[in-house]
This record gives C-alpha cells, sequence and structure tokens, in this order.
C-alpha cells in the first residue's frame, strides 16, 4: 500500500461527470478551490524551512491553470497542500465549499474522493496490468466493480484518444500514450479538480503539446478544473491562467500566448485561414504588409521582435513570396 496510486484511487469518486459548478451573483463562477494565506514549514530548529509563505490562490471550473517556477520553489509543496496530501502549516484550504482546517483524515480523504484526481510526472502504471485494468483498478479500489467499472474505463480512455489501446500493456505503449493512461485514470471517477504535477516533463516535444492539448480539452469540454505544476515552456500556450512562483511566494499572474501561437510554434508553421490573424498581429509589430494574401501558407513560423531585428517591409515580403513559391 506504499504506491500513491494505491492510496488515491482508494479516494476515487463515483460520479459519471464532473459536478456542475455553483453560480453566484452576477453570473460568476464559484471558484471550486480557495487557497488562503497557505505557509507550509518543513523541518525543525535550525533546519526548518518554510516551503510556502501565504499563498493565495483560486482554481475555477472549466480553466486550465499553470503554475509555474523553478525547481525548489514551492511549487510541488503547494500542489500537495491543494490536493489534501499535506495540511498547511497556516492557513485554510476550501474545497467545494467545504473547509479542510481540522478535518480527520477520514473525512479528508471523502474529499479527495469526492472532487478531486492526480496525475504524476513517472505514469505510475502497473506493468503487469494493461490500460483498461489501470484505469479500472482505482475504480476497484473506490468500490466500483463489475460492469460499471469496466465501462466507465473504457469511458475515459475513450476521452484521452486511446478507444483502441485497452488491451495494451505499458511496454507497448508511447510515452505519451502511457501519460494518456495516467490521464483516463484521473478523470474516470469525474472528479472537480484535476492535479498534474509535471505531467510533460518525460515526454518529447510532440507528446509534450499533446498531452497538454488533452487536458484543455478535458477542462473546458468537461467543465473541470485542472490545475498543471511545471516549469516546461511547452505548456504556455494551453492555458488559460499561469501563476508564477518564486521561493514560497505568488510573484505574478500572467495571460499566456494563444493557442494558435502555441500550435504554430509546435508545428513549426502555419495551415488553414483561422491562424491567420495570429500571423497578421506578427507582421503589424514587425512593420509588414498585412493586406490579405491569397494563401493561409504565408509564414513558416511566428517570428518573436525581441529576439530578431524588426525588418524592413520590402525584406519581408520578398521572404513571404520566396515561402509561397516554395510551398
Amino acid at each position: 500500500m506504499s504506491n500513491p496510486i494505491i492510496k488515491l484511487a482508494g479516494d476515487m469518486a463515483i460520479e459519471p461527470r464532473a459536478k456542475t459548478p455553483v453560480q453566484v451573483p452576477g453570473g460568476a463562477v464559484e471558484p471550486v478551490l480557495v487557497g488562503r494565506g497557505i505557509v507550509k514549514e518543513l523541518g525543525q530548529g535550525a533546519g526548518k524551512i518554510v516551503a510556502v509563505k501565504g499563498v493565495d490562490i483560486e482554481l475555477r471550473p472549466g480553466e486550465l491553470t499553470l503554475l509555474m517556477g523553478p525547481s525548489g520553489s514551492g511549487k510541488t509543496t503547494l500542489l500537495s497542500i491543494l490536493g489534501c496530501i499535506l495540511s498547511p502549516t497556516k492557513g485554510t484550504v476550501t474545497v467545494a465549499g467545504t473547509p479542510t482546517l481540522g478535518l480527520s483524515p477520514e473525512r479528508l480523504a471523502t474529499l479527495r474522493r469526492e472532487h478531486i484526481g492526480y496525475i504524476f510526472q513517472s505514469y505510475n502504471l502497473f506493468p503487469t496490468l494493461n490500460a483498461l485494468e489501470n484505469v479500472r483498478i482505482a475504480l476497484d479500489v473506490a468500490g466500483i466493480k463489475g460492469a460499471q467499472a469496466i465501462s466507465q474505463a473504457k469511458q475515459a480512455l475513450r476521452d484521452v484518444g486511446l478507444g483502441h489501446k485497452f488491451e495494451s500493456f505499458p511496454a507497448n505503449l508511447s510515452g505519451g500514450e502511457k501519460q494518456r493512461v495516467a490521464v483516463a485514470r484521473a478523470i474516470a471517477s469525474a472528479p472537480s479538480i484535476v492535479l498534474a504535477d509535471e505531467p510533460t516533463a518525460a515526454l518529447d516535444s510532440e507528446n509534450g503539446h499533446g498531452v497538454m492539448k488533452l487536458l484543455a480539452e478535458i477542462a473546458r469540454s468537461q467543465n473541470r478544473s485542472i490545475l498543471v505544476v511545471t516549469h516546461d515552456p511547452r505548456t504556455l500556450g494551453y492555458a488559460d491562467r499561469v501563476i508564477r512562483i518564486e521561493d514560497g511566494l505568488i510573484v505574478g499572474e500572467d495571460n499566456p500566448k494563444s493557442p494558435q501561437e502555441a500550435a504554430l510554434e509546435a508545428s513549426g508553421g502555419v495551415s488553414g485561414d483561422t491562424q491567420c490573424a495570429t500571423t497578421a498581429s506578427t507582421d503589424q509589430r514587425l512593420g509588414a504588409d498585412t493586406s490579405p494574401q491569397p494563401t493561409a501558407k504565408r509564414r513558416r513560423k511566428v517570428v518573436d521582435e525581441r529576439q530578431v531585428k524588426p525588418l524592413q517591409t520590402e525584406e519581408l515580403n520578398e521572404m513571404i513570396r520566396k515561402r509561397k513559391s516554395n510551398a
């Protein structure tokens, strides 16, 4: 029972979909998780470290939020506190309207079971179980067995694009597919909140982008709140919010790049009329001619003006013409 998957799988809920968000006056959506003044001290005496130093944070349904910071910034400790695995030294955490302060271990387990799913960097799949069994075991431990467990596990795998991999064992899956199985396991019980700890760290660029796109789709289509702890810049284009943490303190919140820009960088080029607006805005910053072009394949890459010298309009247009003729 030392494997964290066994412990957390035993907490999982039964509902087939995420809970309906609570509306507050004015039409806003009630945060599903709220942290106020969170402090976490580790160790004692001269060796004591304050890993988290008075953090305030809110997570809302339907959003993918990134918590970004360097190693040792306190982001994983904060994730564990928000997931009710660690208790804060000071401050409060409220999950789905329930304050966690003073709750017994049994009640905290119930709260995790009803509202929180987890995704780990190292997948933590059982090598002797196929994909369906790896998802199903989380439901089995929670008391969901037989046909119901099979049905929910299959649906979760379909949701992550692995409906054709039910019988595949981890050794026969790519890194991206393994992480998708881990995502399916996390969402199988329809938690309101999904917490992911460095889910792209072990993946190559293509699979990293694939997993982030999947998480963004799940957040919005299934109305879940997903928090991703990461220092991976590849994740930026898929988030609704980016919260930055350094030395245990929240130092800022950013609006990330648009998904179109992330897709451009991932593919190394553009295609389709829907991406013309992104290219046009970049051309405007560079002083290029932004009049309509006869084809969508105008640029092979978004250029950041902070990294290159501004190009003259005539030179840039000549580059565009050459690339169009070579396309």
